[in-house]
């Protein structure tokens, strides 16, 4: 057996001793994980979610032992091709959480799976963030952020990870841990390593000597380094600093996870500046808005960000909503600069934007240099800015792929840089767009070549070998932030020179002689690897054929632990795609469709939530949750649909059945005990696919609404009352402290506020569609009929109208959005909280509690932008404090999933119970009563609507 052979399949077995279920080998997962946001395609031979420590040091072993690489990742948002693989994928992420401040915030130690903005937000409160700052902040994860030495919009070269370092944890080839912090174990310390590891420290200091003993080289490296580069390792680790701890430090930013594993970094805290102002400034051209860059660099400590961006860019944007109307009115050629200064005070402030508006008189912009101090303004024009890559990605033509390329030029040689590369389009044939840090130096530029035409590719081969000897004729870097990855390695050489490159080789060697962590990245002996195994983009549905799978989205999804995210159920559709498009399919190709298809049905449909919160955070607000709803009712038999359409035209049959299941539900309870059946239940569920009960099974609901509550006297204002077929169902649990129905305390609450209510006379046929998403043709035919109905009791006049379910209320108001015209008069549907804020509350008299309590607030409220509805009425009823988990975005009940795939509940909540268990909360509130079961078997405290808190702390207004 030769040294070359790689032992996967002896890999995989180990590997599944140690990480159990969490070693992946089927294609769909395979091809999915293997996504990142690159323009690259590796399928690796298995995935591995690792967990811990131990883990990854157990699989450097099996990784020595079977000669088989492994490419670690955390959130995949890189872009050179450094976090792909097809070898071993090891991601670390979702179990990498932990996230520890030092005293008054001097420092912040962050797991690699830390999500950057995370670790802002626990610093917030100190007025500290940590100092890199991509785009890609509310995505990327420290591992990476780390790992490629990511800068941004205003940290540059002054406060980037190379800057701001205080300590590094990691885990070497052979298992060791070396940890550079104060708080080190001995066997892991700076002691240990030299002792365990004295070649490698030898090596390292040996290296250092030999750059120090080469004055030209030390010269290059430091002019290298005086702007942004993240081609090549870190060789100024070697050059800047004596003591070995430094150096180690450094040497591993910006390595792309190629020498080591990287487990938890130590940030030094940098000032978050309080006081902010923003101006978007236009000029006639590029030229003329370098000029303005030279002013504003020539004034650099005293401006935090200057980005500019293209006409492309501008255009690509205007879909947004809210757009600046210079947007919208720029002409082609014109272009814009984003410019923010900072400071701890107001006066600070006042002083710098009158220094640099004086300053940037000597190169006027289109509308004049005023600076905006409005929050909301500031937020829109950098919503533009971090969204600028996928919007332009999504431009692109059918069958292109995405480059993405990230150069860097000395502020002197900048309009230069931006001029030549202009010209490389034109000589090329490309159209490109260009966008960056303007303020560093720091050019992006995005083409969008078709790569699988031959004639294409090599024009895009030439273009990177010209790009290239342009941006080192100039003295700037290949790679400024992105990292090298394999989009630059086969130019490492030739930017840096022979002896330099050799330096780069000797590093590598030294931490990883074998060549087994992450192969092909930064050193790479095949000169065409930045030229090889592009994505292939197979034309899909429209609704999601612009995605570039920056993963934007994946950290809202409730799924993206237990099967996919939106990004990976796209990808998935995008092979799909291509291959049910093959003219001739092999049979391995046959096989592998049906593979996807069949695995798709749960991984991608059955544990999607479909609350399409994906859509918020995703800059073209691509819906992932519309690929299950289309895929649904294919699956659907018409048995199905006929069955559907019964129980549509049965409803008050239908939930009279549903209420003897929860009957018999809460029979078993009392005679078993709760915890008892829930647990019989989950196994049922898991082998026999039947129905999950969770330990706070709602009790059915036998409250008729009587005529006598329909007009009570003396009131002064009526509203209609719509309540949803499923809160007619179901009535609170067994543990619930108030066991009334929500109807009851709605009718209460209204009394005391002086309004009649108006239950349409043929309640119990009505619902607003949602129950039969999965059934579209039943689900408009029930919208139909509550709108029918709504519109007959309102015979035109402005009442009220009230729905108490919050996913329903969305459903509803959206509905008759698209059967309002000018025949029909506008109907006024409210959301409960919505009517408990701008109605109720004026009507009441609230005496607060003193208590705190825990408050979620829907999918639904989170897409309707009223989660601060629910904190008025929060902050209303109660004195104590209102605590919300940041973390949980959708539960993961999903109307009926709660039911029927209570894992993917279980997974959207794993770090719910354990955030309120250091609490105080005894109860908690929200506006769904399905959402509420889960909340409430998850948490270990009940969970009720927030009309119930309400009518506890009001009384009439005298």
């Amino acid at each position: 057996m030769g040294t070359d052979f790689k032992d996967f399949t002896g890999f995989i077995n180990a590997a599944q001793v140690i990480c159990k279920d969490r070693v992946y080998t089927d294609y769909l997962r395979l091809f999915a994980y293997g996504t990142d946001a690159s323009c690259y395609r590796y399928i690796p031979k298995a995935v591995v979610i690792a967990h811990n420590e131990s883990e990854i040091q157990q699989l450097f072993t099996l990784s020595q032992k079977f000669n088989v690489p492994l490419t670690f990742r955390a959130a995949g948002t890189s872009l050179s091709g450094q976090a792909c693989s097809d070898n071993i994928l090891v991601v670390a992420n979702a179990m990498w959480k932990n996230i520890e401040i030092t005293h008054n915030a001097e420092s912040i130690f962050c797991d690699c799976g830390v999500i950057g903005s995370e670790a802002n937000a626990v610093l917030k409160p100190f007025n500290k963030k940590i100092g890199p700052d991509p785009a890609t902040l509310n995505n990327a994860m420290i591992g990476g952020i780390f790992s490629n030495n990511s800068s941004g919009m205003c940290c540059g070269t002054k406060q980037n990870s190379y800057q701001t370092i205080r300590s590094v944890r990691v885990i070497l080839h052979d298992g060791s841990v070396l940890d550079t912090s104060e708080r080190a174990k001995p066997n892991e310390s700076l002691s240990a390593f030299m002792q365990l590891h004295k070649d490698k420290a030898d090596a390292l200091l040996t290296l250092r000597q030999e750059i120090l003993d080469d004055k030209e080289l030390c010269a290059l490296i430091r002019r290298k380094f005086a702007i942004k580069n993240t081609t090549g390792y870190s060789l100024n680790a070697l050059l800047d600093f004596d003591e070995l701890k430094d150096i180690l430090n450094h040497i591993f930013i910006g390595a792309e996870g190629t020498l080591a594993f990287v487990s938890k970094v130590e940030y030094e805290c940098v000032e978050d500046y309080t006081h902010k102002a923003c101006a978007l400034l236009f000029y006639q051209d590029l030229y003329c808005a370098s000029k303005a860059v030279e002013i504003l660099a020539r004034n650099e400590d005293i401006v935090s960000a200057a980005e500019i961006m293209d006409y492309g860019c501008l255009k690509a944007v205007r879909s947004l909503d809210n757009i600046d109307e210079r947007i919208m009115d720029a002409q082609e050629g014109q272009c814009a600069l984003l410019v923010q200064l900072e400071d701890s005070n107001k006066q600070g402030l006042e002083s710098k934007i009158t220094t640099i508006t004086t300053a940037l008189k000597n190169a006027p912009s289109l509308f004049g240099e005023e600076f905006s101090l409005d929050e909301k303004t500031q937020n829109s024009w950098w919503k533009i800015r971090k969204g600028l890559l996928p919007l332009s990605a999504s431009m692109r033509p059918n069958r292109s792929v995405v480059i993405t390329e990230d150069i860097c030029f000395e502020t002197q040689t900048f309009a230069q840089g931006i001029e030549k590369i202009t010209q490389l389009f034109t000589e090329f044939n490309f159209e490109g767009i260009i966008f960056g840090h303007a303020l560093s130096g720091n050019v992006h530029f995005i083409i969008t070549p078709i790569l699988d035409d031959e004639g294409e590719s090599a024009r895009f081969g030439s273009f990177m070998e010209a790009m290239v000897d342009s941006v080192i004729a100039l003295g700037g870097s290949t790679k400024a932030e992105h990292g090298t990855g394999r989009m630059v390695a086969p130019f490492v050489e030739k930017e840096w020179g022979k002896k330099a490159y050799a330096m780069n080789q000797k590093i590598k060697a030294i931490f990883d002689s074998d060549n087994l962590i992450n192969p092909d990245v930064i050193i790479s002996s095949d000169p065409s690897i930045h030229l090889k195994n592009f994505k292939s983009s197979s034309a899909v549905e429209d609704f999601i054929n612009g995605c570039m799978e920056c993963g934007f989205c994946e950290k809202i999804c409730p799924s993206k632990e237990l099967s996919l995210t939106p990004r990976q159920r796209i990808t998935i559709q995008r092979e799909i795609a291509r291959l049910q498009n093959k003219q001739s399919p092999t049979h391995e190709e046959t096989q592998l469709l049906e593979e996807l298809q069949r695995d798709y049905l749960y991984l991608g449909v059955e544990t999607c939530a479909t609350c399409s919160l994906c859509a918020t955070l995703c800059p073209l607000e691509i819906d992932t949750a519309k690929i299950a709803l289309q895929i649904t009712p294919n699956t659907v038999s018409n048995t199905a649909k006929f069955i559907a359409a019964q129980v549509g035209k049965n409803l008050p049959l239908t939930l009279r059945m549903a209420k003897v299941g929860l009957n018999l539900a809460n029979i078993g309870n009392k005679i078993f005990g709760n915890h008892t059946i829930s647990k019989l239940s989950n196994k049922a569920n898991t082998s026999l696919r039947m129905p999950f009960i969770p330990t706070t099974m709602p009790r059915s609901n036998n409250y008729i609404p009587q005529t006598k509550h329909t007009h009570s006297s003396p009131a002064d204002r009526q509203v209609i009352y719509f309540s949803t077929c499923i809160n007619r169902t179901f009535a609170p649990s067994a543990q619930m402290s108030d066991s009334r129905t929500l109807q009851q305390v709605f009718e209460n609450v209204c009394a005391k506020a002086n309004i009649a209510i108006i239950y349409p006379t043929n309640l119990e046929h009505l619902c607003c569609g949602k129950a039969f998403k999965n059934y579209p043709e039943t689900s408009s035919s029930k919208a139909s009929e509550l709108y029918a109905t709504l519109m007959q009791l309102t015979q035109g006049n402005n009442i009220d109208i009230v729905c108490d379910h919050s996913a329903c209320s969305y459903e509803l108001i959206n509905s008759i959005a698209t059967k309002q015209d000018s025949k029909n008069p506008p109907l006024k549907v409210y959301d409960m909280p919505q009517y408990i804020v701008e109605v109720l509350l004026n009507r009441l008299h609230i005496t607060p509690l003193n208590e705190d309590i825990a408050l979620y607030a829907t999918c639904a409220t989170k897409k309707g932008k009223a989660e601060d509805t629910l904190q008025k009425i929060a902050k209303a009823c109660t004195n104590g404090r209102i605590l919300v988990h940041e973390k949980t975005h959708c539960c993961g009940f999903a109307g009926n999933k709660g039911f029927s795939t209570p894992e993917l509940n279980a997974s959207a909540l794993r770090e719910f119970a354990d955030f309120y268990a250091n609490t105080t909360c005894k109860r908690g509130f929200s506006s769904s009563s399905t959402c509420e079961i889960g909340l409430s078997h998850h948490s270990g405290f009940t969970w009720q609507n927030l009309l119930y808190l309400v009518d506890e702390t009001s009384t009439q207004k005298q």
